[in-house]
């Protein structure tokens, strides 16, 4: 009998701490699994069933752990990367079989008479509920709740529960290591396909008692896993059990039979672990220990430490929007997303889909430090830190790539795993240079943020100095007395090799100043880096002299220098389905027209609105409004903040939206390969630096708070400098709360204010009424109309656990 679930809806419920689905949907499987996938930076675990079947895409990966391939060229050209790099599926430690005498539990078969699934943002675990009847009619109900620990990176860990519910009945449950399981790839390039078919070598396998261990290595990068695997079971009369191995199989095998009343309950310990240099015996060790620690913690232990980690993130990073439930869902699921992405990659990338999927190869972009290092500079500002040690250790590598290109300093990928440039495409790649100035502008808001001068001595100096290197060399001073950067490559893809964009052009004036005011703090370390006033006064003068182009006409600053002269493209007879345009019409004829995929002058106003005025500000935002079609899901948070501070709200609101449910709603049909990391944290972005109107230019933060009609009111909480603090943004007022730490001083609408724990509240002067910009046909933000469905109630926590809320 096919399976069949007898519920009315099918799909997410809406819930303030949750996400859960109800229901049993085979086909959303897909999606589902990196909606709710379990990391904590080190391992990523996508939320596949227990059983392991049905699955859409199931993936376990390690930060860092990839296969190299062979990149393809039609024609060879100097300075192309040579090999590509894949994130690979590692040992799936999450497999957990269950036979019901002798019937597989298979949700395809039988019946599901009620089933659910559940990610707690607080708890940070993914529970399970199922009852279900098999073929021949025996009915239990089995639980399950998994996590990956925030604070033992090593470790992830299950608990299982089966519970007969119509009498006595024998259950065999099959606990498994599985390494290279067969998963359909969706490579375009074969030699891809062929890197990730059967990816691991097996080294070691050995298993005893309810222990087993599996070491593999990579066949070209020559990277070595371990995983691990150990059991506590619940005493329960006549337990059976067996554990066997093979080179790519690890089972322990359970088999009893359970009254009706009673529970065959045990709880699964994985630990893992890579390493391009360590033994197997080490590696072994490594794993060995990661599992004696988490025994001796316990599940009941591992919790806790999961639940206070929360406890502290949320209090420091929670955001409430009253009026919108489906938003404020939404806002938590991205937040808590983030945190998993970078709260222990411990000096490795943060991945542009974190470890949720295969999507982007596992590569980091700039999308890192441009979107994600944003959230959690002034959320969790250790992660950004250790992120920022990530660019720094492959400061080698860069400044080899910038030797090869003829140029000085450091020339960081475009997209990488290791460090190295992996980008087969040159012209979104290699000419991408502003790569060097969004990490740049990420380390000077952690320094800016934090005062850590440690950081800078260590890492921050040599990044800042590096980059701004390349710009000098990249860059050269024309005859009518400006600094000219030209044939690079800015945000907007669909722009390639131009000259003076706007957007590199500012960052890497901030870079070259960030540089020399480093230097200047840190002279022993500029001595060291053999960096000389001559030098420092080059960087200064380069700054100073920086082109940004203006077109006087239309009284707007062109994207690039000239990009207002081309034909704009015929987005009337563009038709909604030939989106996105790079998969449906030739480069050469995208690069010549005003079509922008995403944000990338208006992302300069953002990250640089220092240096525009509100008017050019307004003008700017219309005039791009026009031409930005979204075919990147980097767009709509930068739209968001900028249609704030440029008067549209209610567009702020919608574009808000578009960032918040990208995944939820799988608005760019790509779900199935991992989330999108900087979306998730330009949701963030669109509440603190949009309606928050917060800014952070040299150091001073300021805010300048604004509300659409809907919500009636939002609250979010900040880091900055050792001090906790909240915002809260009503329609006429906001007010201004310290909640750990030392009074400081901001301002509000340019008004000094110190923030103490006592709430300063604050006027917020009205919005003026502007007529809402236009966008390309087809591609306007949908209208958001918030839902007013009723909201499944969070499981209440003990009083000791409840985030406190301002």
């Amino acid at each position: 009998m096919t399976g069949d679930v007898p519920v009315t809806e099918r799909g997410y419920a809406r819930s303030p701490w949750e996400l859960r689905w109800q229901g049993l949907d085979v086909e959303a499987l897909q999606r589902t699994e990196s909606t709710f996938a379990l990391s904590n930076g080190h391992i990523g675990m996508r939320g596949t069933l227990e059983e392991a079947e049905p699955r859409g895409l199931p993936g376990t990966y390690l930060n860092g752990f990839y296969e190299e391939h062979e990149l393809p060229y039609a024609e060879a050209g100097y300075g192309y990367p040579e090999a590509g790099q894949t994130v690979v599926n590692v040992t799936d430690g999450k497999i957990i079989r269950l036979l019901v005498e002798d019937e597989p539990l298979d949700m395809r078969y039988g019946q599901a008479t009620s089933h659910h699934r559940v990610l707690d943002f607080r708890s940070g675990t993914l529970r399970r509920e199922t009852e279900w009847t098999s073929p021949t009619g025996r009915r239990v109900r089995v639980r399950t709740e998994r996590l990956v620990s925030f604070t033992q990176r090593a470790v992830a860990a299950i608990r299982y529960e089966v519970e007969p519910l119509d009498g006595e009945i024998q259950l065999v449950a099959q606990s498994d290591l599985l390494t290279n399981e067969p998963i359909e790839q969706e490579a375009g390039d074969p030699r891809v396909a062929a890197a990730l078919e059967a990816p691991l070598l097996a080294e070691y396998s050995k298993a005893e008692d309810f222990r087993a261990v599996l070491v593999h290595r990579t066949k070209r990068s020559g990277l070595r896993m371990a995983a691990a695997m150990d059991h506590h079971i619940e005493p329960c009369p006549g337990l059976r059990t067996d554990i066997e191995h093979e080179r790519d199989l690890a089972r322990l095998t359970v088999a009893v039979d359970v009254p009706m009343g009673g529970v065959l309950r045990f709880t699964k310990y994985l630990a893992y672990g890579w390493s391009a240099q360590r033994s197997i015996p080490a590696l072994r060790a490594q794993v060995d220990a990661a599992l004696a620690g988490a025994l001796q913690t316990g599940w009941d232990g591992l919790l806790r430490e999961q639940r206070e980690f929360l406890d502290s993130f949320w209090a420091s990073a929670d955001v409430q929007i009253d009026g919108d439930p489906e938003l404020q869902q939404a806002i938590r699921f991205a937040l808590f997303h983030v945190l998993q992405a970078g709260a222990r990659g411990e000096s490795r990338a943060i991945p542009g889909k974190g470890l949720t999927g295969p999507g982007y190869d596992g590569h980091a972009f700039w999308d890192t430090e441009t979107f994600v290092l944003q959230l959690l500079t002034y959320t969790l500002p250790d992660a950004a830190r250790d992120a920022l040690r990530w660019r720094h250790s492959t400061l080698d590598k860069a400044k080899e790539r910038a030797g090869q290109l003829g140029l000085r300093g450091a020339a960081f990928p475009w997209r990488s795993i290791n460090g190295a440039e992996c980008s087969a495409y040159w012209p979104a790649g290699t000419a991408a240079f502003h790569v060097n100035a969004d990490i740049a502008d990420a380390v000077l808001r952690y320094l800016n943020a934090t005062n850590d001068t440690d950081f800078e001595r260590e890492c921050g100096t040599e990044l800042l100095t590096e980059t701004a290197r390349l710009w000098i060399s990249l860059g050269h001073h024309d005859p009518h007395g400006g600094f000219r950067i030209d044939g690079v490559t800015g945000p907007d893809e669909y722009s390639a090799v131009v000259d003076n964009n706007v957007y590199t052009n500012l960052m890497a004036q901030r870079n070259l100043r960030a540089a020399a005011d480093s230097c200047e703090r840190q002279p022993d370390i500029a001595d060291a880096l053999g960096v000389d006033h001559i030098e420092v006064a080059g960087w200064r003068e380069a700054a100073r002299k920086m082109r940004v182009p203006f077109d006087e006409l239309l009284k707007v600053h062109p994207q690039s220098e000239r990009f207002t002269e081309h034909a704009k493209w015929d987005f009337a007879n563009t038709p909604p389905d030939r989106y996105p345009l790079l998969l449906n019409y030739p480069y050469f004829d995208i690069y010549r027209k005003q079509v922008v995929k995403q944000a990338d002058l208006v992302l300069a106003m953002h990250l640089r609105g220092d240096v525009f005025s509100l008017e050019q500000k307004r003008r700017n935002f219309a005039y791009y409004e026009a031409l930005t079609v979204r075919d990147s899901s980097l767009s709509a948070a930068t739209q968001s903040v900028m249609a704030v501070e440029c008067g549209h709200l209610e567009l702020a609101y919608d574009y808000f939206a578009e960032a918040a449910l990208t995944d939820l709603h799988d608005l760019h049909q790509n779900v199935r390969n991992g989330l999108h990391m900087a979306s998730l944290a330009g949701s963030w972005l669109a509440i603190v630096a949009g309606f928050g109107g917060m800014r952070d230019y040299g150091g001073e933060l300021s805010f300048q708070p604004r509300l659409p009609p809907i919500p009636r009111r939002i609250a979010f909480r900040m880091y900055f400098r050792g001090c906790q603090f909240s915002v809260e943004i009503r329609q006429e007022t906001a007010s201004y709360r310290l909640t750990q730490g030392s009074p400081f001083t901001i301002t509000h609408y340019g008004v000094p204010v110190t923030v103490t724990e006592e709430p300063v509240t604050m006027p917020i002067p009205p919005a003026e009424q502007l007529e809402r910009p236009s966008q390309p046909a087809w591609r306007a933000p949908t209208r958001r109309v918030p839902h007013v469905a009723p909201v499944v109630p969070a499981e209440s926590p003990s009083p000791a656990a409840t985030v406190p809320q301002s």
